[in-house]
């Protein structure tokens, strides 16, 4: 029987479509776009196509607000350090305490540096605290970060909201759009958003291309020095082939959204009510929260969210703990912390992700699946259980 992939949230199958926009541009329109032969006019087309098809995504204003990167981590990096860069004299910056790791990781370095870190608490169903955000906006902060959507629970933000209260205090707004792209309807140019980054491994394109929204008249420096490639925000030779790809899944994600949400949720939540009947002593973390359609955190009381993982998979079913980029981590999640789940459930946090490519048979194996791979653990972690269990476990880590 085939595996069945629900990490979605980590990353995507590569569509068909898009590779097929791309095989072109790895073969006979091979050029370099910033050449003046006729060898560049095809990757001048596919570049100029994609940045339309990815401000569509966005709702952005102007094709010229989008600058292609390498992806979610270096569109955050260029975001905030470009901010600090552009606003002299303010020296604090604002994050969420549930933020990504690429921002808590580069605002926690800067902290190191001097710079003053407000992070933001959330409440247990993964609301932000509004008075903390609205005590810590300040003429000294250049840049609030916070996501649209949360990568392990899938609880969507007031980014709007955020924005016009983070302008009004005079600081710039960056949202990580990354699992809000392609789920969520997006129009940057009615909120006061001035940058936006997204990934498109995350929407049914390669890994390795990205895109940051710079709204018009929002000064903005490079952190990538080279050429004058992309208006000179960013140089580098652009990777043709993925851009194209990103434009397609872009106009793919824009064209099936309201689809794809319906059938996402009503899979999701046959998932989750599933579970919560079939398994005791469980929850779903920020279930009471508006959250994406396609992403579920569910926390198993008593048990090892790895073990699970590592025993799901071993019976066909992929599932994470949360942020593939914490893999190795031994810590719980820092997601989970923020929303104090409690400590029995604490490390028994696990993510399920789904795509368009899932289907309801598949939901229903997992709900064969995962009732029995609990049951086993929960009867190894009982007291007596004896070297059984510890071999079984062993043999699932190994």
């Amino acid at each position: 029987m085939a595996s069945i992939y629900f990490d979605n949230n980590a990353t995507t199958r590569l569509d068909p479509r898009v590779l097929e926009v791309m095989l072109p541009l790895l073969d006979a329109e091979f050029g370099n776009p910033s050449s003046m032969h006729g060898f560049s006019a095809a990757p001048q087309t596919a570049v100029k196509r994609a940045r339309g098809q990815v401000r569509a995504l966005m709702g952005a204003g102007h094709d010229d607000e989008i600058v292609f990167t390498s992806g979610g981590t270096e569109g955050v990096n260029a975001a905030i350090r470009s901010a600090l860069e552009v606003s002299p004299g303010k020296t604090e910056i604002i994050v969420s305490a549930v933020e990504h790791l690429a921002v808590l990781a580069l605002s926690t370095a800067l902290a190191r540096r001097g710079i003053r870190l407000h992070v933001i608490p959330v409440d247990a169903d993964g609301r932000i605290d509004m008075a903390a955000y609205e005590a810590a906006l300040s003429d000294r902060v250049a840049v609030v970060s916070i996501m649209w959507a949360n990568n392990e629970t899938g609880v969507i933000f007031p980014v709007a909201e955020l924005a016009a209260k983070a302008k009004a205090a005079g600081a710039l707004f960056h949202t990580d759009a990354v699992q809000a792209a392609g789920k969520l309807p997006m129009d940057v140019k009615s909120m006061q958003i001035d940058m936006l980054s997204i990934s498109g491994h995350k929407l049914h394109a390669p890994k390795g291309i990205g895109a940051l929204y710079v709204r018009r008249g929002v000064r903005f420096a490079p952190q990538i020095l080279g050429g004058r490639q992309e208006r000179g925000r960013r140089g580098g030779t652009e990777n043709v082939p993925g851009i194209a790809a990103l434009g397609k899944a872009a106009e793919l994600a824009v064209h099936h959204l309201g689809d794809e949400t319906t059938r996402a949720c009503a899979l999701r939540d046959r998932l989750e009510s599933g579970l919560v009947a079939r398994v005791p002593d469980c929850f779903v973390v920020g279930g009471d929260n508006e959250r994406v359609a396609n992403t579920s955190n569910v926390a198993f009381h008593g048990v090892e969210g790895e073990d699970i993982v590592l025993l799901l998979d071993k019976a066909g079913l992929a599932v994470s703990l949360g942020s593939a980029c914490a893999a190795g981590s031994f810590e719980p999640s820092h997601v989970l912390q923020a929303m104090r789940v409690p400590e029995t459930a604490l490390r028994g946090g696990v993510r399920f992700s789904l795509s368009r490519d899932n289907t309801q048979e598949e939901v229903d194996r997992a709900l064969e699946i995962i009732p029995g791979v609990l049951a086993k653990l929960r009867a190894m972690a009982a007291p007596n259980a004896g070297e059984a269990a510890a071999a079984t476990l062993q043999r699932a880590h190994a």
